[in-house]
This record gives structure tokens, C-alpha cells and sequence, in this order.
């Protein structure tokens, strides 16, 4: 820790970023970015191109491929994603990091949420402030300080700015992997938790759609020729929400079901959207067998047919050897600043599941400090700004400096 230490007046220029920070948090945050909302990511995308700048890398704009999804009434749409950015430097060194945040966010160009309001003198509310907006303002302060040091050059790094990870990453899955297939460890800028603890392990995410058909006919003439696609639907919505309870650390969420008309017709159609959480990667043969058998009962039925569409899009992210390393490395920077650097397993998920299924040891809280994460309530400690850059400058700096052993982490996660 004392070799960190001499580390520490490489950090005192932080402390004159506050004010820019939050000015460029306010203007960032007033953006609308919601993941559905090309243009407002366009132009999120070209404002952190702006910023990002400074740094003197190279910036490149992705242009994504669309995806299918299930529709709300069981058809199947393309879908357009926002631009990725994707910035790097120093590509030659022969240790390199990986650096992610998002730039889209839940709340939609009809959402209510808009603002940003300054609640007191540490605190501001509006959308994104700390998912992830203030995130990519820390990772940005971290990566100057590391170029303004001596040791700029010795840790090469990649910076993957994507438009969709509220959806899951479905555009920027294979760009994610691909990056780190490049690096030997990876930082996240998610929020930290509101009592500035860091995630630990994560469970696994799965994202699916059943549509059941039926058969229409009028309620009151032909009743008995009509198929319900709704009482189909729910059960099941039943049959899938019984396997919560049955396997230890698997959940099961029923979110949302769409059908029918008018009372007077049959209806021939229900659509079910639910999501499974998982622990242990083994867990998702279970559920999968689960669910084939669910599928199978309902669509045995006279006039049904039911079709199941999804996947798991993130696996679990299991904290291994290499990740354990790190999270170490980061506790030493965290007591050489005065801070506890604490972490406790979740059962959200970021794209640090995806680097992680990429075999790539990461920690991936390493933003601000907020909560009310997803609603109207969404706010950040705006001193959090400052000491988390300040954390993760230091990590940057200790491995760069070779004050951290870089060495561990070549070979990825064991």
C-alpha cells in the first residue's frame, strides 16, 4: 500500500474537475437517451465523442445490426439500436483494460421523468444521473488522469460507450466479446449501491415471450368452437411462476400479458413476457427442461398452439480467482484514498456478465454513488464524482505503474 501511496499526488488534479463534472452531468443528463430513442442516443453518442476527445485515441461509431423482437401483439418487428462508440489507445501495450458504460437509459421520450433537479447541495435527481451518466463522466476523469501521467502508454485501453444495455446488450453483445477477447481485465461504470458497496457475483438473466393462438368465434352463438387464447395464456403464466421456490437461487417474473378484445369474441391470441434469474450456470438446463415441458403440455391442447421465443441473453457472473485479484487490488486503492471498499453479490445484471461469459475478470460498480436506479427517484451523491474517479485513476495508475502486479490478470479468469 505505502508503493500506492506515492501514487497519490498524481491525483490531486481531480479535485479541481468538480464543478465541470457536474456542469457536463446536468447537460449529459438532459439529453434523453432511451434505448428506443435513436436520435437522442445520435446525439448522446456525438456529445461523449466530443469529451472523450481529450483522451487523443482513436473514436469509432458502430453502426448496429437491428434485431427481432416479439411485438406486444405477438408479431415479430425489426428493431433499430443507437450508434455504439468505441474509443482506444495505445493498443501496442502489453497490458490492456477494458473500459464499458452505456449511454442509453429506461426513461423514453414519453416518460415523465425529464428533469434534472438539484435536490441539495451533494445531491442531484434526474434520468441517468447515476445510471450511467455520471459513470462515464468518472471514467473519463480516470482515463485523463492516467494520460497525464508518466505512465501514459504502458496500459493500453479500449473504451465501449454501447446504446442497448438496458435492453439486455442484444446489439452489442458480440462487440463486448470481442473487446474482450483484446484486454486482460475489464471496469464497469454502473452505480455503485446507495451505501457505495460494489457488486459481487451476479446472477444470470433470461428474457422471454410466449404467444399462444386460440381460435376466435363468437361468445354467444359459437362459444364452443372458440378456442381461449387468454385462459391458455394464463395458465401458462401459472405453470411458469410455480417454478420459483423449486431449485435454489432461480426466480421467475411474470412482467407482463397482452390479449383479447371485445367480450363478445373468443380470443385467438395472448401474448406472455417473463424473465428468469439464475445463480449457477447449471441452472439454465433446468429451467430450459422446464419450460419444454410447460410448452409441450400446452400445446397438446385442442385448437392451441403455443410459441416461446427468448433466451439467456447473460449468464451468471461467478466471481473466480482472477475477479477476486482484482476486487483485492482495488480494496489496496480504496485504504490508500481512506475508503472501505466493500462488495456483496446481486441479483441484477450488467454487461459485466458479458465480459465475464467472455472469460474476462472485471469489477463492474466502478461509477458514482445513488439510487432510486430506474425510477423517478434516480439521483446521485455528487461527491461520489470525485472519489470514485479518484479510485479508479489510482487502479489505473498502480497497474500502469506495475505498483500493482498487471501480471495476475494476463490469461483472463482461471
Amino acid at each position: 500500500m505505502a508503493e500506492l501511496k506515492a501514487l497519490a499526488s498524481y491525483l490531486d488534479w481531480l479535485e479541481s474537475q468538480y464543478d465541470e463534472m457536474v456542469a457536463k452531468l446536468v447537460y449529459l443528463a438532459g439529453i434523453n437517451s432511451g434505448s428506443y430513442n435513436i436520435a437522442g442516443l445520435e446525439r448522446m453518442a456525438a456529445e461523449l465523442n466530443h469529451l472523450f476527445g481529450v483522451l487523443g485515441g482513436q473514436a469509432h461509431r458502430v453502426a448496429l445490426e437491428p434485431a427481432t423482437r416479439i411485438d406486444d401483439d405477438g408479431e415479430p418487428r425489426l428493431y433499430e439500436f443507437g450508434p455504439l462508440l468505441h474509443l482506444s489507445k495505445h493498443p501496442n501495450a502489453s497490458l490492456r483494460v477494458l473500459l464499458v458504460g452505456h449511454m442509453d437509459t429506461v426513461f423514453g421520450t414519453e416518460h415523465a421523468f425529464q428533469r434534472v433537479e438539484r435536490l441539495s447541495p451533494t445531491q442531484l435527481k434526474g434520468p441517468g444521473v447515476a445510471d450511467l451518466k455520471g459513470g462515464l463522466l468518472v471514467m473519463l476523469k480516470a482515463l485523463e488522469c492516467l494520460e497525464r501521467s508518466p505512465w501514459a502508454g504502458r496500459l493500453g485501453w479500449e473504451v465501449v460507450l454501447n446504446p442497448d444495455e438496458e435492453l439486455g446488450s442484444p446489439g452489442s453483445a458480440a462487440h463486448l466479446r470481442a473487446a474482450a477477447g483484446r484486454s486482460d481485465f475489464g471496469l464497469v461504470y454502473e452505480p455503485a449501491m446507495a451505501d457505495g458497496a460494489l457488486a459481487g457475483a451476479r446472477k444470470g438473466s433470461g428474457n422471454f415471450t410466449a404467444v399462444v393462438y386460440g381460435r376466435a368465434a363468437h361468445a354467444g352463438r359459437a362459444h364452443h368452437l372458440g378456442r381461449n387464447a387468454l385462459r391458455a395464456a394464463a395458465d401458462f403464466l401459472v405453470a411458469v411462476d410455480e417454478l420459483n421456490g423449486r431449485r435454489p437461487g432461480v426466480t421467475v417474473n411474470p412482467g407482463f400479458v397482452h390479449g383479447g378484445g371485445p367480450v363478445n369474441v373468443v380470443p385467438d391470441r395472448a401474448v406472455v413476457r417473463f424473465n428468469i434469474r439464475l445463480s449457477d450456470p447449471a441452472d439454465e438446463a433446468w429451467v430450459l427442461g422446464c419450460l419444454a415441458a410447460i410448452d409441450r403440455e400446452i400445446n397438446a391442447r385442442d385448437g392451441i398452439t403455443l410459441s416461446l421465443h427468448g433466451d439467456f441473453g447473460r449468464k451468471p457472473k461467478i466471481l473466480d480467482a482472477a475477479h477476486r485479484r482484482l476486487f483485492d487490488w482495488l480494496r489496496c486503492c480504496g485504504r490508500t484514498l481512506g475508503l472501505d471498499i466493500t462488495w456483496r453479490d446481486t441479483g441484477g445484471c450488467c454487461d459485466g456478465n458479458n465480459l465475464s461469459a467472455a472469460g474476462l475478470p472485471n469489477i463492474d460498480t466502478m461509477g458514482v454513488i445513488g439510487g432510486g436506479l430506474h425510477s423517478v427517484d434516480e439521483y446521485i451523491e455528487l461527491p461520489s464524482l470525485i472519489e470514485r474517479s479518484r479510485l479508479s485513476a489510482l487502479l489505473l495508475l498502480g497497474l500502469a505503474s506495475g505498483r500493482c502486479d498487471g501480471g495476475a490478470f494476463r490469461g483472463k479468469s482461471s
